[in-house]
């Protein structure tokens, strides 16, 4: 599949400027609406989108991703479109997500922290559970009741091993920030965020038109349960689990309000290793042979793809009107999917990889989709994007402090440092004299 699909031939889009009306008058026109969809991948995923999206920002004159009209996240792009959608900037979400620095408060060990109460909630629910499995295999030891008690005894297996009431934790500190909100209702943006509902299988967005009350800190927990690794998680009598399980991007939230071009970021595909290896990587050993986690890596990767690859076609003939522009990373890109996120050193380098992928990509299909951006007053630029010196940390322009309460701890310690050192300069002035 391309990097970036572009539909929208014949599109009908309403242009900047001002009409004259009956009597001389001048009624302006609102821009022509833009939205963003962010697709999950772990902290893995939420890495390459906050290098795509510095690149974006960098290479596109009159985008700001930060005043856009709509955010669609799934899974870890729940992550990154909040915060967007809360006014912090893809350079803020860097320091927050990979520097190892003041700002740097959402490290990954924040996924792994053990989920004590669900393991306690097993423990207590292990003796009965073993006393109603030893009466079912006794009552028929041969045939049906080895398999009712192994049934009955896998009801005492953790829904997950790791704690996801951490991200909540965070995240509602993160957006209690003064000028931030975690309540959908009072953010200037329509924001969206998709779980799904364990009892139905049905796909569920929380945002301004449903569920509107619950924390966003709360919906994104919810988007980005995914089973196995986390415990479903409860709001309002249901559960509810990753939102990817359904379709990978949801786009169509985003086009259903009305948006007429929508940038759409992927961060994970299947990988390709043997075009990997006809390139010469040195990684030469089967996927097979890495052992489950890899194979269970590849096959999420190409269902999850597959169904995008579907919706994307979907998309093309039920929004005929609306443009979409998708950014992937390359199947061949063995970084990408051997990585390991709990490096500072490579969390930098798949930023920076992503960061050079998307400008690749503008380059390569700049003379299709320059005209599509237009339409909504923004041009490509060239001048950057020929730069082949440009890096990612040119693009890491705002140095606006991430956390206001670190940074006033710094002013302070900076002032306390200041005096001593002004009554250092003073007493040796005086023994001088």
């Amino acid at each position: 599949m391309p990097d970036e699909t572009a539909s929208g031939r014949g599109t009908r889009t309403r242009k900047r400027g001002r009409t004259r009306l009956p009597g001389g008058r001048r009624a302006v026109h609102r821009p022509s609406e833009i939205g963003l969809a962010l697709a999950g991948g772990g902290p893995l995923g939420g890495i390459y989108e906050v290098g795509a999206l510095l690149a974006l920002a960098d290479s596109l004159d009159g985008l700001d991703l930060n005043a856009l009209d709509v955010y669609v996240g799934v899974s870890s792009g729940g992550f990154v479109a909040a915060a967007l959608a809360n006014g912090i900037s893809p350079a803020q979400m860097y320091r927050l997500f990979i520097e190892d620095g003041a700002d740097a408060a959402m490290k990954p060990e924040i996924f792994l922290r053990p989920a004590f109460a669900e393991f306690g909630r097993c423990l207590v629910a292990l003796p009965a559970l073993v006393m109603r499995a030893t009466m079912q295999y006794l009552r028929d030891p041969f045939h049906r009741g080895v398999i009712e008690s192994f049934a009955t005894l896998a009801k005492a297996i953790p829904t997950g091993v790791f704690d996801n009431g951490a991200i909540d934790d965070f995240l509602a500190r993160l957006f209690a920030a003064p000028g931030r909100t975690n309540d959908f209702r009072k953010l200037p943006r329509k924001l969206f965020l998709v779980a799904t509902n364990l009892d139905t299988g049905a796909p569920v967005t929380f945002g301004p038109h449903h569920q509107a009350h619950v924390p966003i800190s709360r919906a994104i927990e919810a988007s980005s349960a995914l089973p196995g690794l986390f415990p479903p998680v409860a709001i309002d009598g249901d559960f509810y689990v990753d939102g990817a399980l359904n379709k990978t991007l949801h786009a169509s939230v985003a086009l259903d309000e009305g948006v007429r071009l929508l940038l759409c970021v992927n961060p994970l595909v299947p990988f390709d290793a043997s075009s990997a290896l006809r390139r010469g990587h040195r990684r030469k050993d089967r996927l097979s042979q890495g052992g489950l986690p890899l194979v269970l890596g590849q096959t999420f990767r190409a269902i999850i793809h597959s169904r995008m690859k579907v919706g994307m076609e979907k998309y093309a003939r039920q929004y005929p009107d609306a443009s979409i522009l998708l950014f992937e990373p390359d199947r061949e890109d063995a970084d990408m999917f051997f990585a390991n996120i709990f490096s500072y050193s490579q969390r930098r380098r798949l930023c920076a990889i992503a960061f050079a992928k998307t400008r690749q990509n503008l380059i390569t299909r700049a003379g299709a989709m320059a005209p599509l951006l237009r339409r909504h007053g923004i041009t490509i630029r060239h001048d950057r994007l020929n730069d082949s010196d440009r890096v990612i940390g040119m693009a890491l322009t705002d140095a606006r402090p991430l956390r206001p309460d670190v940074a006033r701890a710094n002013v302070r310690q900076t002032k306390r440092e200041l005096r001593h050192t002004l009554d250092q300069l003073e007493r040796a002035v005086t023994s001088a004299r």
